[in-house]
């Protein structure tokens, strides 16, 4: 069952430049970075408020973050709601009619389970589901 909002993700692209924006400008709590190598991202975290917002960018200047940087520019990524049960939310939401980016669970930051929802399932909005480790 989906439990909370994780997180906002932000497509950047330069993440040295965001992290001083969010971190000096902001003022908001920088908790490090961490390379995402199955997403192949580099991923800054910012926690604020019971959830945090993710700077994203392309790691070594590949994966779908640099195609969505290419067609859209920086700005709004995905949204991400944690869950308690990823594998019966994926059947559920299916069930349902819900187009995934994959069959299967993905590792994810912070060695959680990730799964994406196809924007056209959504209404133009990607959206990713995370199971956080017990």
């Amino acid at each position: 069952m989906i439990t909370r909002l994780d997180h906002i993700a932000i497509a950047v692209t330069d993440i040295e430049k965001a992290i001083i924006r969010f971190l000096d400008d902001f003022g908001l709590d920088y908790k490090g970075r961490e390379s995402v190598h199955s997403a192949q991202t580099e991923t800054a975290f910012f926690p604020i408020s019971g959830t945090q917002i993710e700077l994203i960018h392309p790691l070594d200047g590949m994966g779908p973050v640099k195609k969505h940087l290419e067609k859209r520019g920086p700005g709004l990524h995905h949204i991400c709601f944690e869950t308690d049960n990823i594998e019966e939310d994926f059947l559920r939401l299916r069930e349902k009619g819900y187009r995934f980016l994959s069959t299967a669970p993905q590792p994810g930051a912070h060695n959680t389970k990730v799964l994406f929802i196809h924007p056209k399932s959504t209404g133009g909005i990607l959206i990713e589901l995370a199971e956080h480790p017990q």
